[in-house]
């Protein structure tokens, strides 16, 4: 698969995972939820995916964290494919 194909896919998983935590009304959630928007638009514009990664990690610690307090509101699959998005990484 090109780079460009898993870093759409990474791109799509994040946007779904920012809808999730708009969704969720926590403040907590508030920091991650804008970087994560700020880096989707990033993307979009140079198709630089760094902070994809690294800013779609702490959203899936967010995800993971609220899954433990309300099991049934986040998905099992967004976080696994998630998981997949980030671990495409390049190190």
């Amino acid at each position: 698969m090109s780079d460009l194909a898993v870093n759409s896919k990474l791109e799509k998983v994040c946007q779904e995972a920012y809808k999730k935590l708009e969704q969720i009304y926590n403040d907590s959630f508030t920091p991650v939820k804008d970087k994560l928007a700020w880096c989707i638009g990033s993307y979009s514009y140079d198709k630089n995916p760094v902070g994809l990664y690294e800013v779609g990690a702490e959203a899936l610690d967010a995800l993971k964290s609220y899954k433990k307090e309300k099991p049934r509101l986040v998905s099992k699959k967004l976080i696994e494919n998630l998981e997949k998005a980030i671990a495409t990484r390049e190190n």
